[in-house]
């Protein structure tokens, strides 16, 4: 629909992997961009700040040496989260890494800032803002971020409240960017039915914790393969903003899921110590009921791609008459009809 130039032709999956505090790193965004989905993780997972340049030096000579060997199939470019508040004392720091390796895509969080959209059109990357509302939506554009990532219900980690179907379509009456939608989507139909609603690309985040590549303790991928919907605890506890977190690991902290005190929003930190808060509380989104083992990032991109492929073969079975859509249906020549 609207990509950016720079991604047009370079994705396997309209699907862009969300930076997970923590869990995502360089494995794992590699893995993934060479799978043919946007790879991404938050700046704030490298650990101290001098391993950022590691990192991304890393990611950025794996990507043409795939490129290189594998030229029928580049890699998908890459994405790296900036936490925008105030409170991160490293913002500077992370930001200059970011121009110097000239990253293709940030995605920044918790409040728009217009130095950092200069900074990443200063070498040609893009910014996407994610955001909870219109309010905060229509600020981010306002302060020039390129693209927005809409955080609807059942998102893992910070999340909102509101329908996908609702924050979508009151986006596209005013703004015809692109757009990526976050919520609970772990299947390949999903991905699909984000872009039937209108977005360009899906957020797929907590089944990639599950998977061999990503900085997760076993207990964690244990809980998100053992988990469910019902297993989500949403809460503003664990950092002061609200979002959503497995159940099992409130618990295993000393916490009541059922009766959990608010924290408060005034003392939100997301700086150099905010990695305590995520050490035993761990995020996930309501779709990790399909997740039911451990595997390879490729391994679940495999599986997405499958699945996305037999979804818009039903669409397009539903959309002509029947004795017809059966014959195509069986010898697999079936087409989407748009």
């Amino acid at each position: 629909m609207s990509l950016p130039a720079s991604l047009q032709g370079r994705l396997r999956l309209p699907v862009m992997a969300s930076p997970m505090f923590i869990v995502s790193n360089p494995d794992l965004v590699i893995a993934q961009c060479t799978s043919g989905i946007i790879g991404s993780f938050p700046a704030l997972n490298a650990r101290p700040a001098e391993m950022l340049e590691e990192w991304l030096k890393r990611i950025c000579d794996a990507l043409p040496e795939h490129d290189a060997g594998h030229p029928e199939r580049p890699a998908a470019p890459f994405a790296v989260n900036q936490i925008v508040h105030k409170s991160n004392d490293r913002l500077a720091h992370d930001l200059d890494l970011c121009v110097k390796y000239k990253v293709p895509i940030l995605i920044t969080s918790l409040g728009a800032r217009e130095e950092v959209n200069e900074a990443a059109h200063s070498y040609g990357g893009v910014v996407f803002h994610d955001v909870i509302n219109q309010r905060f939506a229509h600020k981010a554009i306002e302060k020039g971020a390129d693209g927005l990532v809409l955080v609807a219900t059942g998102a893992g980690g910070h999340a909102g409240t509101l329908s996908p179907f609702a924050l979508v379509q009151e986006t596209r009456e005013w703004f015809d960017g692109p757009i990526v939608l976050s919520g609970a989507i772990a299947t390949g139909g999903a991905i699909l039915a984000a872009q039937a609603m209108g977005a360009d690309l899906a957020y797929v985040g907590s089944a990639f914790i599950a998977t061999e590549e990503a900085y997760a303790p076993e207990a964690y991928k244990a809980m998100i393969i053992e988990g469910s919907a019902e297993d989500i605890v949403y809460t503003n506890l664990v950092t002061g903003v609200p979002g959503n977190y497995l159940k099992q690991s409130l618990i295993g902290a000393g916490l009541d899921p059922d009766n959990l005190p608010q924290s408060d929003p005034s003392k939100m930190n997301f700086g150099s110590g905010s990695k305590k808060a995520w050490r035993d509380i761990w995020g996930s989104g309501q779709g990790i009921g399909v997740v039911k083992k451990i595997v390879t990032a490729h391994e679940l991109i495999e599986r997405l791609a499958h699945e996305y492929e037999q979804a818009r073969r039903r669409l397009a079975v539903s959309a002509y008459p029947w004795p017809a859509a059966q014959a195509e249906l069986e010898t697999g020549e079936v087409k989407p009809p748009f």
